[in-house]
């Protein structure tokens, strides 16, 4: 990783130009080819999917998008039917059809018992029904925005104009981009607080940017050649830039800290490839994993999902770590801000020394570990109550907000022909002549209407379309569906099966809920497996899990609250209160985990450090956490304000997503890694780095932090030769020597212990063996504070705080033959 590092910093012209070439390159590519996403909600072996594949035998020719142009009469007399009323809508009907591009208007004002039905019982609502020549998401959006236009320009005084349709929702969504741009800002104004300089702070976004536009823009033309539904771009897009910005700000801390304290710029961003890019890359590892969990649900819709944001993860990595020592080249010294190299060339290095807030809330979680515990599980469990609530199903132009055309048409159409209106049922039977299932389905209790629609001859089927009186997303229409499946189609002797839009995410919620549990299994199990071997423990891994599992109940409590429950949903302005759409969960849990593995592996790669050299548990959790909370509650701080901007995204499900995993990275970040997993590893003292012997040596070696050099042999070494050497061979300027001798309590020589010397930021500085009587020497580069830890064979390792200065420092130490407990060197 070093030796990358540094090429890259080296060579930083080279892979600037390579990466403004792929971002260029893609982008022209996929301007050229267009987008060609596919919304494939269907689930083989279900019976709605069943439907779907009898209904395209029937109409092999489908036409595009059907959106509905809906009018209500409002007053104390007067109809749809009324002459001045027509004389509006009549020509604005006409016009819209003449558009090019539009394929056919049904005008309730036409002949026959089609026509007659498209006006409401009162008299009062009427709808004509627009089919464009294209699908949705192919329609151009100018068109759909000419027919608003034209069927709103037929308003007056007691007659009141709406449309809705997937087609017409484009016309509301907020300017592409809008949410990407409002989260970079916010993350751009926490940056700069953070760093206090304008080119650190742009050295995260300028990453991020680069790995999500690269992931995009592939994904784009990935559309082409396999089903990428339409909010994956926008779901990559939302984890690309959390983790792009973050894994960059772990970075960039680590070497703006390195040369604070007098490291040559390049050394320093060698060394903060070496140490956080390795965890960066452990980290996106850990989330691409995560979200290939979700192809064991076994689902098409999800797969496309898994390509777009494991693509724009692995991109963002890769951009975190070549392109960003490049542009820590290209900046060298100013990756400081103006008043911080002043400081340093008038002060000199910074002290390797951990202070502030982050190492007080240390020391007080170490203190009371049992009360910070107990406060953070009840807040977690409060929060995690509502999701014993959670109901999956779908969301519709229900749940726009009240101020959208598209809320207006579904509110009229309700109010006309009843609440199913919105989502029909299709029952399809396979033989021509259904006419006795269609008297049976209408003596049903729940169904408002049953039609029989035309359909070929020569396809050997019937189609039956049932209204319900309940709405689409209540639970009464789910029953429904149940008794037509399992009583009235068996007990007509037809081979049928019931379909349409709320069949078919009735299905999915249900395939979702019966795959969840495997699919929650094998993310645990594979997050479990990775911690295992990275950290050489079964503690830490277990209670990753855990907090995993917390954190994933508690942020789903959230999000029942504020969409299922209505808690502040108008505040936010997302419109109506509904269920949790059903594939949310399986693409939340998966960037959850994730995300949430991520600050797991930063902050315990940090304790692994410590514990490694030190052997003390509890100092190794109180420096861990001293410093690794602020970085990461500086990049959760971040990942809220990006995930929340996407309640801007004008989509329901990428709102959702965005809260959801706002609130989740906040819980995570605020409560559990800071707060309740240091408490916990407290409790557990030294059994949180335990793994029996067996496992130890038949797991492979991963290295998050870099490979430690073998301990070298130290020269024979006693207090007047040390002066003589000194004399006669002075060391480097500015570098101090320790030396001493380790001996047992008894007062006989250890040979073969090994010691170490660590900055106070956890950096190993030197690694020696004692000789066999004992001596050692160990050479620290300035004057300062450093630790020296010890550890040896049948002996209690330890640690204790040294000052050096201009002179050689005198350090005996005695070590203890305990077994089990520590206690300070003498």
């Amino acid at each position: 990783m070093a030796g990358w590092a540094r090429w890259c910093y080296r060579h930083r012209l080279v892979v600037l130009v390579l990466w403004v070439g792929a971002l260029f390159g893609l982008g022209a590519a996929s301007s050229a080819v267009g987008t060609n996403y596919a919304n494939v909600f269907s689930l083989p072996d279900t019976d709605s999917s069943e439907a779907y594949d009898l209904m395209t035998r029937a109409f092999p020719e489908r036409s595009g998008d059907t959106d509905t142009v809906v009018w209500r009469v409002s007053g104390s007399s007067g109809t749809v039917r009324d002459t001045a009323v027509r004389e509006r809508i009549e020509p604005a009907l006409r016009e819209i059809a003449a558009m090019d591009g539009v394929g056919e208007v049904a005008s309730p004002y036409g002949a026959g018992p089609a026509a007659a039905a498209q006006i409401s019982a009162d008299g009062r609502i009427a709808y004509a029904q627009v089919t464009f020549a294209e699908q949705a998401d192919a329609v151009p959006k100018e068109l759909v925005e000419e027919v608003v236009a034209t069927a709103q320009e037929a308003e007056r005084s007691g007659l009141q104009v709406e449309l809705g349709g997937q087609a017409i929702t484009r016309t509301q969504e907020p300017p592409t981009g809008i949410a990407e741009a409002v989260g970079i800002l916010a993350a751009a104004v926490v940056l700069f607080l953070a760093f206090g300089s304008l080119f650190s702070m742009l050295l995260p976004i300028v990453v991020a940017v680069f790995g999500v536009g690269t992931g995009m823009l592939s994904a784009t033309l990935l559309s082409h050649v396999t089903d990428v539904p339409e909010v994956a771009p926008l779901l990559g897009s939302l984890i690309g830039l959390g983790v792009g910005i973050d894994y960059a700000l772990f970075i960039v801390t680590r070497h703006r800290r390195a040369v604070l304290r007098g490291q040559d710029p390049e050394d320093a961003a060698v060394l903060a490839l070496n140490t956080s890019g390795r965890a960066v890359l452990f980290a996106g590892g850990t989330v691409c994993i995560a979200l290939a969990g979700m192809l064991v649900m076994r689902m098409q819709f999800l797969d496309g999902v898994v390509v777009a944001t494991t693509l724009t993860v692995v991109l963002s990595v890769l951009a975190a770590v070549t392109l960003l020592p490049a542009l820590l080249g290209l900046l060298g010294p100013r990756v400081l801000s103006r008043r911080q190299r002043r400081r340093l060339a008038a002060n000199g290095p910074e002290p390797e020394e951990s202070n502030g807030a982050a190492a007080r809330w240390s020391a007080a979680v170490q203190r009371t570990p049992r009360a910070v515990a107990a406060v953070a599980v009840v807040v977690m469990a409060a929060l995690a109550v509502p999701v014993l609530s959670l109901r999956l199903g779908a969301t519709d132009q229900g749940n726009h907000p009240e101020t959208q055309t598209t809320r207006q048409a579904y509110d009229l159409l309700a109010a006309g022909f009843g609440p199913g209106f919105n989502g029909p049922l299709q029952i399809v039977a396979e033989q021509p002549d259904a006419t006795g299932l269609v008297e049976r389905v209408r003596d049903v209790e729940g169904v408002a209407q049953v039609v029989a629609l035309p359909v070929p001859p020569e396809s050997g089927l019937s189609v039956i379309q049932v209204v319900p009186t309940t709405s689409p997303q209540s639970e009464e229409t789910d029953d429904l569906i149940d008794t037509l499946r399992e009583q009235v189609i068996p007990a007509s002797g037809v081979e049928a099966h019931v379909g349409g839009v709320t069949a078919v995410f009735k299905d999915f919620a249900a395939v979702t809920g019966e795959r969840l549990p495997a699919f929650v299994a094998t993310i645990i199990a594979l997050g479990f497996l990775l911690l295992l071997i990275a950290f050489r423990s079964l503690v830490v891994p277990l209670t990753a899990a855990l907090m995993n599992l917390i954190a994933a109940a508690a942020s789903f409590g959230v999000l029942v609250a504020i969409f299922q429950w209505g808690w502040g949903a108008e505040l936010l302005g997302i419109g109506k209160e509904g269920p949790i759409t059903s594939f949310l969960p399986v693409i939340m849990l998966s960037l959850l985990f994730g995300l949430s593995m991520d600050y797991q592996v930063f902050l315990v790669s940090r304790m692994h450090e410590e514990w490694v050299h030190s052997r003390d548990n509890a100092r190794a959790v109180r420096i861990g956490l001293a410093e690794t909370s602020r970085v990461i509650n500086c990049a959760a701080l971040i990942m809220i304000c990006v995930f929340s901007a996407f309640v801007l995204s004008g989509d329901m499900e990428g709102a959702m997503a965005g809260i959801g995993l706002a609130a989740a990275v906040a819980l995570d970040a605020f409560i559990l890694r800071t707060a309740l997993v240091p408490a916990a590893m407290h409790l557990l003292g030294r059994s949180n780095w335990w793994l029996p012997g067996w496992l130890e040596r038949r797991l492979p070696h991963l290295a998050v932090e870099p490979r430690e050099e073998e301990p070298r042999q130290a020269e024979p070494v006693a207090a007047p030769a040390v002066e003589a050497v000194e004399a006669e061979e002075p060391a480097p300027c500015g570098v101090s020597v320790v030396h001493g001798f380790v001996r047992s309590e008894e007062g006989e020589p250890v040979a073969d212990a090994v010691l170490t010397l660590i900055s106070a930021g956890g950096r190993q500085l030197d690694r020696v063996g004692s000789l066999a009587d004992g001596s050692y020497i160990l050479a620290a580069p300035r004057a300062g504070s450093y630790l020296l830890a010890v550890r040896a064979r049948g002996y209690e390792a330890g640690a204790r705080h040294i000052r050096t200065g201009g002179e050689p420092l005198v350090q005996d130490l005695l070590l203890a033959e305990e077994e089990v407990g520590s206690r300070p060197l003498a």
